[in-house]
């Protein structure tokens, strides 16, 4: 299956690999872009907005492979394609995150489905990554006391106990807790709450201790 606006790219130092691999993906309906060393791809990687995967030779002239991969640091799925990998290097690379580490000569089959599962995970975190820039966009809206006002109300505080905190009127927290449900877009408090889950903004207020 493909993704849609979904790249491909592919890092190795052998240009005849790096064409006959272009030509496999392309032919599968991905976008695909080369590189023939880890620094040329670390330099376009960091302007990447769409679902892409990486299809890494473990030696490269600069960085390895497996550099490589911590330097990307979980940034797109990475698939290994290699002629010198062992056990212990494939246990390394899917331990740090790899969705799949193959051996040239590599069968078509296998390495356009490697893809296609790489591509879909990176699909899944795409959405994810950009609903939650979308809710920060929504908090960005706020005034600053609009934010305190959110985030001691998503943590379980009422109007009354948000004023008191704030030192003002339950009337003016009902109106900031107005405007504040009217920005992020919300109907319901609950709604309200999982939005700052989402985005890691304020926590449930933990029970005081017993004593």
């Amino acid at each position: 299956m493909t993704v849609n606006g979904s790249r491909v790219f592919v890092v190795d130092d052998d240009d005849s690999v790096c064409r006959a691999l272009a030509r496999l993906i392309q032919s599968a309906g991905y976008g695909v872009e080369t590189f023939g060393s880890a620094r040329a791809f670390l330099g376009r990687v960091c302007t990447v907005n769409t679902p892409a995967c990486a299809v890494l030779d473990v030696q490269l002239p600069d960085l390895s492979g497996l550099e490589l991969q911590r330097e990307l640091n979980a940034a797109l799925p990475v698939i290994f394609v290699t002629g010198h990998g062992d056990i212990p290097m494939t246990v390394g690379a899917m331990k740090a995150g790899a969705t799949d580490f193959l051996s040239k000569p590599v069968q078509d089959a296998d390495l356009l489905r490697a893809i296609g599962q790489a591509l879909e995970r990176a699909a899944q975190t795409h959405a994810i990554r950009c609903e939650v820039d979308a809710l920060r966009r929504r908090v960005d809206r706020l005034t600053p006391r609009e934010r305190e006002v959110m985030e001691l109300v998503v943590e379980g505080r009422l109007n009354k106990q948000v004023a008191s905190e704030l030192g003002t009127a339950e009337q003016t927290i009902k109106i900031h807790r107005g405007r504040v449900m009217a920005k992020m877009e919300v109907a319901s408090l609950a709604e309200l709450v999982r939005i700052a889950d989402k985005i890691g903004l304020g926590a449930p207020a933990e029970p005081p201790a017993s004593r």
